[in-house]
């Protein structure tokens, strides 16, 4: 009698493991039915914020028709279990009252385990920016046995590497080569679109990554809002954003409204700053660019003639 995929429901996720980690895939899984209170959390989750109206959805559905996918668990001692992967799942079995849950045992080590919950994770389809960044970055540090914080050293040498800026001595090596086959496992982004796009939200001030990782608004808004410097302004943009639904337009234009009204030491100084972005901006490659460049030369040009 063959086994169906819907039978072995985190078969292919398990190799997606052996593949990431470089390890041999775990021996066969037993599928029961357990008690809920015979299920514990493990110490390290990759998941740290639940949507409310989702997670009741979710409640709602399972009333109806049950959990339809078992949840992942390996075995503890004492005849208890480790939750590996369908938290959400576990937390509405938890709402209703359920006595028992359908579940996956699988004999897992603490990393394959981590592994795996990470990799459930990124491949969500309600994932926002901040979850998929610190999600990718785990899964980078368990792969390559370091700190997060070393982790994303390496990310950045090796964005320097790609850019000319420093001599290569990363990209080459067997840790850049191992961030390389990650990323192309995962199939998500390019390192280098993550490097460039995704490292950045972590410098974010921190109400406006809690507010990113919650979900309350968007990576666009997020970002123009992170640029206002004063702290009790940027918090009370940051509030009318999320309760007014305000657009990116919008958040621009009460940015634009907070400025000093075009005083003589802000516009000098606003032109310093636009010339030496200026100097190190790379619009000297682009035709279209340097035409543009060229129409506002001869209007500063005319300018001064005119002194």
């Amino acid at each position: 009698m063959s086994i169906s995929k819907k039978d072995q429901p985190y078969t292919s996720k398990l190799r997606g493991v052996a593949a990431l980690l470089g390890e041999v895939a775990p021996e066969a899984a037993t599928q029961k039915a357990v008690a809920v209170t015979a299920i514990h959390l493990p110490s390290q989750q990759p998941r740290r914020y639940f949507d409310p109206d989702k997670l009741e959805q979710l409640v709602l559905s399972i009333k109806e028709h049950g959990i339809l996918e078992p949840l992942l668990v390996r075995p503890r001692p004492g005849g208890e279990y480790e939750l590996v992967a369908g938290e959400r799942r576990y937390r509405a079995a938890q709402k209703l009252g359920l006595a028992e849950v359908p579940v996956v045992i699988r004999k897992l080590t603490e990393e394959e385990a981590l592994a795996l919950s990470l990799i459930e994770n990124l491949h969500r389809e309600d994932l926002n920016p901040v979850e998929e960044t610190e999600g990718i970055l785990q899964l980078l540090s368990l792969k390559l046995n370091v700190a997060v914080e070393e982790t994303i050293s390496l990310l950045y040498r090796m964005q320097n590497e790609a850019k000319g800026k420093v001599t290569q001595n990363v990209l080459g090596s067997q840790s850049g080569e191992e961030v390389k086959s990650l990323f192309d496992s995962l199939g998500l982004m390019s390192w280098e679109s993550f490097a460039s796009s995704r490292l950045p939200l972590l410098k974010l001030p921190t109400e406006v990554l809690d507010a990113l990782r919650r979900g309350e608004i968007e990576y666009t808004k997020a970002t123009a809002i992170a640029r206002v410097k004063d702290v009790s302004a940027r918090r009370a943009l940051l509030l009318a954003a999320i309760e007014e639904k305000l657009s990116l337009s919008q958040i621009a234009e009460r940015i634009k409204a907070t400025r000093p009204s075009g005083s003589q030491d802000s516009l000098k100084e606003r032109i310093k700053q636009a010339s030496s972005r200026l100097q190190k901006a790379k619009l000297w490659d682009s035709p279209e660019k340097q035409q543009v460049l060229e129409k506002l030369l001869e209007q500063m040009e005319a300018l001064l003639a005119d002194e």
